[in-house]
This record gives structure tokens, C-alpha cells and sequence, in this order.
């Protein structure tokens, strides 16, 4: 590997670092919260006065360092408070908290643990009175970590119904839409448990597109949708007649209202809560492109939106990687792409790997021969798919090694096996479990004097 494709690489790993520390959540929290002068101060603007207790709740993947901030930040103002963790990580997080219980729960399917962390968060927020401050604090994974279920509904057919509609293809919004009308929780239900003390939420989104009724299903936030868009949804994915009979009868007592509806845009709840977001994909990306200029690259933000087919996602890279050196278009070299999203994979083949893994490979292919380029696709929680990477790093010799050592790339992209691929010839990415989870990076490395490579026949 030459001097300039090495510099490509260790560039875009730097970039995704950068980009992972900017969503980690105990400095998202101790950045954009402080205290003075008797004042909870939000983001440098919004002020709030304490003039009664503060209690903190909240779940998520990300939520215990969220914690860990709130309580250096707060000190004695903790009354107290409930948080709900994925149940592997809670015996650490509750050694790192003093004044925050911990609960242990399921993801990414909610139980029990997910119902008894629900109605413990839900009792203190309604504890607080009208001087109180109830923090909220919401990562992804918080859907399935904290529960309250509807009366009539069990946890279980809650499960149930959410992976018969993914199976059916339902997408994100339709899928919560149903879940909101089978919880006391999610869709605005904590706000209202919590009313009439002031609610601040803090929320690192795992959302593409950042919509906040969306986070963990917005437990703090207006729901737009009704009783009778749930009832479309099952209706649509054909499951009025398969999905369990208690899911299918408290929606049909919602469109009679026999039930109550989630609190909805207007409701008197709402003026007294503050939702923010304190790390998300497109704030990441910044920071990443602020990184990539201090280090002398042009560079261009391109989403923080990116769907699509992993492997056509990767051809799409590549393309922008080959523009670069020919034409200098988007951006003249030394330069910096970058994206984020979340992309998907259809698997066909029988192999191991991640959506970033597999959109790595597939740009590869593509950028074979090309000196001076770099790609990488990282998931920002540091895990991608079933496996121990959190994505792959590639180049334009990477495609030439493989073939050398008898690897064919096409061979293992077929068969959805990037991580066996990346396991033979390198590039893997491997970080850790992040603590953090913002979807995932894609950043585009070109250095100056990038071009064809003498190819290895």
C-alpha cells in the first residue's frame, strides 16, 4: 500500500472517531446542561429556575452515562429517580450512580423487566408536584426497555403484534403508531403522568430524520397519530384477524372511546415540557466535518437521511470516490464526503456480516485500483449486525489483496458474508460496544494526487 492510501485511511478512521465521541452520552449531557445561579440552564439558551426537586428517569442504550452527567451536573438537587438499562449493562451503570436506581431490562424485545422498569418510572413522575423538575432522559433501545402496557394488554402481545407488522413490512412510524395505542407510556403518557411538574427531556437520537415522537416513541411527546390510524395500520398489513385478540379489542374500545386517546398537540401537558436532542447523527457529522478541516481536507456534508440497499448505497460511494481525482467534482482533492443514515440489507446468502460491512465491501469492488481513496462504514454503537465489527474500513488495493490470497469479493458479497470477508483480508473496524447510538457513518476519503493504480493482472 502506497504513502497517500494509507493517509486515506487513517484519516476516515479518525473521522469516525470523531464522530462517535461526539455522540457519547456523558459529554452530549454535560455539554448541553448546567446549573447557575439556581437555574437549569438547556443548551446555553433556555433557562429553567429549580425551585423544587429534581428527579431524573429515562431509558435507553445510551441513557446510563446520560445519568452519570445529570447527577455531576444536579448533585443534592437529585431527589432521586429511576433509569432503565439493557439488563448486561445495569450492574455497571448502577455503580457509577448515587442517587439514580437502575433497573435492568430486555432489548430488543420488552418483558417483564421492561414492564416493572416502566411502572417505577411512571410512579415517580407522578410523585413530582408542580415545583419539581422531571428529567427525562431517552437513547434508543428506550422503547423496548421501558413499558407500561394498557390495561387488558400483556407485554407479550405487544411483542407479538410488533414482529408480526415487521415482518409484514410495516416501517417505523406505522409500528409505533400501534404500539403508542397499547401503552401508558410511550406517545405523550409520561408527560402526562408527570404533569403539572416541569419536564425537561434529553434525547440522543437513533432516528433517521431525528423525529422525537419517534425516539424510544416519544414518551414526552404530542402523538399526532389516533385509535383509528392504529386500526388502519392492522388493517393494511392484514393482520386484524391474526394479531392477538387483546391488541385487536383495546384499539376497537379506542375508536369508540372507551379509552382514552394519547395526549395530542394542544394539550395543556405539553406547556410545560422541554424536549431536546443532544447528539444525533447530523451533529455528529459536524463535528466530524469541523475535524476534517482542521486536518486540510474541502469536505461536504451530504445526509444524515441515507437509506437504501446497503450494497447499491456502496456502488453509490464509490462513484463520489472515482468523481473526486477524475473531475474534481463535488470537491477538489484533498476532500472529505461524508454521510449518515442507516442502510439495509436483504439477505440471500447463507454468510455473516452488517449492513456497513456489506456497503464497504460492494465499494470495494469499485474503487479497485484507485490509489490515494479511503471508505468507511461504521455503526456509531459499535455494533454491526450479529457481529463484533462495527463496520470496514476499505481501498483500492483492498480488492487486489483479496484476489491474491484467492478471495473473490463478488463470491462473498453474494452470499451476505462481508464479515467473513473482511475477516480473511482485513479492514474490519472494531470499536467496542460505543455506549452511544446515532445510526451509522459513512465517510468518503480523498487525498491530493489520488488515481488509477498500476493494476495487478
Amino acid at each position: 500500500m502506497d504513502e497517500i492510501t494509507e493517509n486515506a485511511r487513517m484519516a476516515a478512521l479518525t473521522l469516525v472517531l470523531e464522530g462517535i465521541r461526539a455522540a457519547d452520552p456523558y459529554r452530549a449531557v454535560k455539554s448541553f446542561l448546567s446549573l447557575r445561579d439556581g437555574e437549569l440552564l438547556l443548551g446555553g439558551e433556555k433557562s429553567l429556575p429549580v425551585k423544587g426537586r429534581v428527579y431524573v428517569v429515562g431509558g435507553g442504550k445510551a441513557t446510563g452515562g446520560m445519568a452519570k452527567a445529570a447527577e455531576e451536573v444536579l448533585g443534592e438537587l437529585v431527589a432521586g429517580g429511576v433509569i432503565s438499562v439493557p439488563e448486561e449493562l445495569a450492574p455497571k451503570v448502577s455503580g457509577e450512580l448515587s442517587r439514580v436506581e437502575v433497573v435492568g431490562a430486555t432489548h430488543p424485545r420488552a418483558s417483564e423487566k421492561s414492564v416493572e422498569a416502566g411502572r417505577r418510572i411512571v410512579e415517580v413522575a407522578r410523585k413530582a408536584g408542580e415545583g419539581d423538575i422531571v428529567l427525562a432522559l431517552i437513547s434508543g433501545g428506550g422503547s423496548a426497555l421501558m413499558e407500561y402496557p394498557a390495561e387488558g394488554v400483556s407485554i407479550e402481545d405487544i411483542g407479538e403484534v410488533s414482529i408480526q407488522l415487521m415482518k409484514a413490512g410495516a416501517d417505523i412510524f406505522e409500528l409505533n403508531t400501534v404500539r403508542k395505542h397499547l401503552s401508558r407510556f410511550k406517545g405523550g403518557w409520561l408527560a402526562k403522568h408527570a404533569y403539572p411538574a416541569t419536564v425537561v427531556t434529553l434525547m440522543i437520537s437513533d432516528v433517521v430524520g431525528d423525529r422525537m415522537d419517534t425516539i424510544a416513541s416519544g414518551p414526552t411527546v404530542p402523538d399526532p397519530t389516533t385509535f383509528r390510524d392504529a386500526y388502519r395500520v392492522l388493517e393494511r398489513h392484514g393482520l386484524l384477524d391474526k394479531a392477538p385478540r387483546s391488541v385487536v379489542e383495546y384499539i376497537e374500545k379506542g375508536l369508540k372511546g372507551l379509552v382514552p386517546e394519547t395526549p395530542k398537540p394542544g394539550d395543556p401537558v405539553f406547556e410545560r415540557v422541554h424536549n431536546h436532542i443532544v447528539a444525533s447523527n447530523i451533529l455528529s457529522l459536524k463535528a466530524m466535518e469541523k475535524k476534517a478541516k482542521s486536518l486540510g481536507y474541502s469536505t461536504l456534508v451530504l445526509t444524515s437521511m441515507l437509506e437504501g440497499e446497503a450494497r447499491e448505497v456502496g456502488k453509490v460511494a464509490a462513484a463520489l470516490a472515482r468523481e473526486v481525482p477524475r473531475t474534481g467534482h463535488p470537491l477538489e482533492a484533498p476532500a472529505v464526503i461524508l454521510a449518515g443514515g442507516e442502510t439495509t440489507v436483504t439477505v440471500r446468502g447463507q454468510g455473516k456480516g452488517g449492513r456497513n460491512q456489506e456497503l464497504a465491501l460492494s465499494a470495494a469492488i469499485k474503487i479497485r485500483g484507485l490509489r490515494g481513496v479511503a471508505i468507511a462504514a461504521v455503526g456509531s454503537d459499535g455494533r454491526d449486525g450479529p457481529t463484533d465489527a462495527a463496520g470496514a474500513v476499505v481501498d483500492g488495493y483492498t480488492v487486489e489483496k483479496a484476489l491474491e490470497m484467492g478471495v473473490n469479493p463478488d463470491d462473498y458479497l453474494d452470499n451476505n458474508d462481508s464479515y467473513g470477508f473482511f475477516s480473511l483480508v482485513g479492514g474490519h473496524v472494531k470499536t467496542g460496544y460505543t455506549g452511544t447510538n446515532v445510526n451509522d457513518f459513512l465517510v468518503i476519503v480523498v487525498e491530493k494526487g489520488a488515481g488509477e493504480a498500476p493494476r495487478k493482472n
